[in-house]
Parts: C-alpha cells; structure tokens; sequence
C-alpha cells in the first residue's frame, strides 16, 4: 500500500454515487479509494480495519445520519470530513451545521451520468480531498445567537448626504478552506457599525445563501447573500453566491457590487482574485483586503494589486488557519502588511478603517 498518496474512505447509500466518486478520485495520481461504506455502521466497520486520511461523507442517509456520524468520528478519532452533498435546499442547513461540527469541505455530488458535470466536479472533489488531507482540525464552539438586528433603516432609506464623500472605507476578505468558521469568528466580532464588507467563500450555490442566512443570525452587522447592486453599506457584509463571481463597483459616492457569470478563476467561482483586483481598481486606497484560511493561491495576486494601490492587506497566521494556502501566497508575494491571528483580526480591520 503507498503511504504517500491519500487515503480516500466514501460513505454514501448510493452505490452508484459511491462507484462515480470513487471512479473520480482513482483518476488523481496522489489519491487512493481505500474503500466503500453504503452507511456510518459499515463505515465504522472500515475505519477499525485501517484509519483513512479523509472520508467524503453524505448527510443524507437511511439508519445513522451523516450529522450523527460526523459527530461521533470527531469526538472518537478526528479524520477530516469531506461532505458530499446533493444540491438539494433541504441539504444547506444540515451541511452548514457538519461545517460547524468539523466537516473540513462541502462539495456538491456528481449529478449522474452528466458527462460534463464529472470533469468539472472532478477537480473541485480531488482538491477538497487535497485540502482536507493537509487541513489542522478544531473542537467545535459554541453557538451562539444575537437578538433581530432592526433599526429604523429597515423601513428608511439611509441618508444620501453621508455618501457624498468618497472617504467611506471598505472591507474585502476571501476565504476557502475552514473559511466558514473563520469568518463566524471573525464577522462575529465586529460591531455593528463596521464599514461595508463584500466576501468570497469559496463554496457551493445555494449553501451561500443559508450560510449569509446562519451568520445573519449570530452577528451584530447584517450579513446576505450579494445581489447585483447591492450598496457596499456600514453594518452590512455581502457574501458571493456559489458558483459566480464578486466584483466592487463605484458610482459616484456609492461603492455597489456586481455579481456575475464567467469562468474559473484560479480553480474557482467565486474567485478571491477577481473581488480583490476590482477593489484595488475602484476604491484603492479607500479599501482593506483580508484573506483567511483556505487551499491554493486564490486571492494572492488580487492582493498584492491592492497594496499596490494603496490598500491595507491582512492575512490570517498560520498557526490559526485550518489551510495556510491562500496567506501563504499572498505573503510569498509580498501583498501583506500584517500577518495575525484570526481573534486580532476584527481589530486590526477597525483600527484600518478608522
């Protein structure tokens, strides 16, 4: 057996689903399928016999759920967990809670027999794998909830005057890989009159909008999921939605976003890099860029254009990053001011934006 490659359990109670990711996998030189579970029993089972390095796991299935199972894996033997999910509504809300339990990645399944589909899945599943192999796993935290976050504005519009000035300041951050924690941590932090935020976590569609839904909920700035010109607002985070870009728009006073088709950028869409370079090239100097845990190089280049036009740029350390990838890069081509720990981050975004 060849220790250098990847270790590769699949749970699903599809053996058709199960034969298509293990047929995926088996194509990337550096993963091995060491075995097939059709449920958690027999998974368990697998796991006593030898220990993979990742499991890609379905939430979804007959006798144990894959939540039930995701739990007991991380409290008995943590072993990072990629969630296979289908791309069904009812799926966001229990995939976004295996990301809170531990779950390393969400990726969506292999619409069957799609021919197309399997190509393009195929390197977003091998990278997860990737990703959650090299990925340092955390216990879990705490949840917690802030009371309904109304103010008048919810039934006024904002006073036009403050925007004529184009001083207002804004805040980009992308993210990938344990990015979804880090950004509860991060956005839970702020107060409530933090400058606009615009991100990119890479992720599927219809899970960004359940998970700008969960922080909403945990958070004293509101947090959605981006529309086309939607005002880059104080108190206010936009989040891409899966499977387009994120792009900083100016108009005047106003700093608005654009959300938009188009290809992979650096692997991915949403892509880090393209919200980034569109803030060096509209609000320059008037921008901070962040970029947090995550796998690859998404987002380095977009920075280094912003702190070569005037920006303040962060990266997340490495010893808090589940994935030091996309800080790794960044700092590598010398577009970061500061490097910190994500709980110095918030105050860090604070004191730049004062």
């Amino acid at each position: 057996m060849d220790h250098s490659k990847i270790r590769v359990l699949i749970v699903d109670d599809s053996a058709v689903v199960r034969q298509t990711l293990a047929y995926v996998l088996a194509q990337d030189p550096e993963i091995e399928v060491i075995g097939t579970a059709g449920d958690p029993y027999a998974a368990a089972e697998k796991i006593a016999e030898q220990v993979p390095d990742v499991i890609t796991l379905d939430i979804e299935m007959p006798r144990m759920d894959g939540l039930t199972f995701l739990r007991k894996v991380m409290t008995q033997h943590p072993i990072p967990v990629v969630i296979c999910s289908s791309l069904a509504e009812e799926g966001t809300q229990s995939g976004l809670e295996a990301l809170e339990n531990g779950a390393v990645e969400i990726v969506t399944k292999p619409r069957l027999g799609v021919r197309q589909f399997l190509e393009d899945s195929s390197t977003t599943l091998c990278d997860a794998v990737k990703a959650a192999a090299g990925a340092r796993l955390r216990r879990p935290g705490p949840r917690r909830m802030v009371e309904p976050k109304l103010t008048a504005d919810a039934v006024l519009a904002p006073a036009a005057g403050a925007m004529a000035k184009t001083t207002e300041k804004v805040v980009m951050i992308g993210a990938s890989t344990g990015g979804t924690e880090a950004l509860k941590t991060l956005l839970e932090a702020l107060p409530a009159d933090t400058p606009g935020i615009a991100i990119v976590q890479h992720m599927p569609e219809l899970f960004t909008r359940a998970f700008a839904a969960r922080l909403d909920g945990s958070c004293a700035i509101t947090v959605k999921e981006a529309e086309s010109g939607d005002t880059v607002l104080r108190g206010r985070a936009l989040i891409a939605p899966g499977n387009h870009h994120l792009l900083l728009q100016r108009s005047g006073a106003r700093y608005y976003v654009e959300v938009r088709e188009g290809p992979l950028v650096c692997r991915h869409r949403p892509s880090v890099d393209v919200l980034f370079r569109s803030a060096a090239r509209y609000a320059g100097p008037n921008a901070v860029g962040v970029i947090l845990t995550g796998m690859g190089d998404d987002g380095a280049r977009g920075m280094l254009e912003m702190k070569q036009a005037g920006a303040k740029t962060i990266a997340q350390d490495e010893a808090t990053c589940v994935v030091f990838g996309m800080p790794k890069e960044a700092i590598k081509l010398n577009g970061v001011d500061k490097v910190m720990p994500l709980d110095s981050i918030a105050g860090a975004i604070l004191s730049a934006t004062r």
